[in-house]
């Protein structure tokens, strides 16, 4: 038998699948045989000064009887059995230990494993979602599977196993009118949006950005989260992944090659001149305008432990709070997040890019595989690029009590080239596990 919290932990989980319907007649009979023989120990801890001699000798021996039974794996009609006959002699001797509900018991289970879950997400293991694509193709942020064909789209199984799986959202929109299909950019050239509040998993809280398309001038909204690059499902969407189409947009955008529309981003922000522009295609109304899965970034473990008591290592995955990272937010305030990246420089470290080659102390980094696929762009890998503070002849010393994380994803990626460097006291750990969703990924992370 498991003792202490693990034992709590052990009998809540246990019970959980009993209540899921998880277990078979005879386990769950056994479970609540053991159930009968915890109360029966606490009620003999208590009250056993207070029984006589006949009470002592009924309790021990019931109780004695069925815990011998128990661990001879007798049927569940014998365990019913001798459970009758303990219960009848709790009620004669249990006093004011005994009357203790089930509510309180599943309560009490429930209160016990949420207590130990919670210490070790604190101080051992904690779960940890990646939000964007910074440290791709290491580890996947939230990507989309876009479907040109109406013949490609899942059906409803096959969504359901996507779900389950992939953690994917299924977007299928049609044409409401016939014509063609557009969209606004801001001058800058991105898709314009609007944030809006909304619910992540229909319950909590969260920004969303949406993004509208026009068929001959009448709107279809999308709403994403606001991480998510709904940018790259239009690039495969309307141009096949052809990023020169795109880029074309945004430079007719660029010189204002419409005439501007005003969108407001949020609620008293003012409004941002945009440009409507044509993505090269004609619908009729009901045919597909756009369809694709919004597939979960990869969730991990991270392993609180192993910094207490060794140093990080240059090349592997870093985790660590935002906190006192002030260039990380567009104001300059202080913003409680938990990011992701690939550490790179320790203490009196200087770093440099050169041909796409991060150089450490004047010689190419080494530590982990991704260093020599980014160097060579292989294996998805864009290599090391020249922006921010690693700007062309440009280095970075990592001082006294910091480190210096990257991206994998170089070009993509807001990392240690713009806010700098990570404070000691808010490194968290390094990853562990991939544990959702069920990719080729799943499994010890690199």
């Amino acid at each position: 038998m498991y003792t202490g919290e693990f034992g709590e932990l052990w009998r809540a989980a246990k019970k959980l699948m009993g209540w899921l319907g998880l277990r078979d007649a005879a386990g769950q009979m056994r479970e609540n045989a053991a159930n009968w023989l915890e109360l029966a120990d606490r009620v003999w801890q208590y009250r056993r000064d207070q029984l006589d001699e006949a009470e002592r000798r009924e309790l021990l021996g019931c109780t004695d009887a069925l815990r011998q039974n128990l661990r001879n794996r007798a049927d569940p009609g014998k365990l019913k059995l001798l459970i009758e006959e303990l219960e009848g002699a709790l009620r004669r001797c249990g006093g004011r230990v005994y009357p203790k509900t089930a509510l309180i018991e599943n309560v009490e289970f429930l209160l016990v494993a949420a207590i130990v879950i919670l210490g070790i997400r604190a101080y051992f293991v904690q779960p940890f979602k990646i939000p964007t694509n910074s440290m791709w193709p290491s580890y996947y942020g939230m990507t989309a599977e876009v479907f040109t064909r109406p013949a490609d789209r899942p059906g409803a199984l096959a969504k359901a196993f996507r779900l389950m799986a992939y953690g994917a959202q299924n977007y299928d929109l049609q044409a409401p009118d016939s014509g063609e299909v557009s969209a606004d950019f801001f001058d800058n050239g991105y898709l314009a949006y609007t944030e809006i509040q909304g619910r992540h998993r229909l319950v909590f809280p969260a920004t969303l950005h949406e993004y509208t398309l026009y068929v001959n001038g009448t709107p279809v909204k999308v709403q994403v989260p606001e991480d998510f690059r709904f940018e790259e499902v239009i690039q495969n969407a309307f141009f096949h992944g052809n990023d020169d189409m795109l880029e074309h947009l945004r430079k007719e955008a660029g010189r204002g090659a419409a005439e501007p529309v005003m969108v407001n981003i949020r609620p008293g922000s003012g409004s941002y001149r945009a440009y409507r522009l044509g993505l090269g295609k004609t619908l009729k109304q009901g045919e597909m305008l756009l369809a694709f899965d919004l597939l979960t970034g990869d969730q991990l473990f991270v392993d609180r432990m192993s910094y207490h008591f060794m140093r990080p290592a240059v090349g592997q995955g870093f985790v660590f709070r935002t906190d006192n990272i002030t260039g990380i937010s567009e104001d300059g305030s202080r913003i409680q997040q938990y990011y992701i990246k690939r550490l790179v420089g320790l203490p009196g470290d200087t770093l440099e890019i050169k041909s796409h080659t991060l150089y450490r102390n004047g010689r190419p980094i080494t530590g982990t595989a991704a260093f020599e696929k980014n160097a060579q762009q292989t294996e998805k890998y864009p290599g090391y690029q020249n922006l921010g503070a690693l700007d062309v002849g440009k280095t970075m010393t990592v001082p006294a009590g910091g480190f210096l994380a990257l991206g994998d994803n170089s070009a993509n990626s807001k990392d240690g080239r713009y806010w700098g460097y990570v404070p000691a006291k808010d490194v968290v750990g390094k990853p562990l596990f991939i544990y959702y969703p069920f990719t080729k990924r799943w499994g010890p992370a690199r």
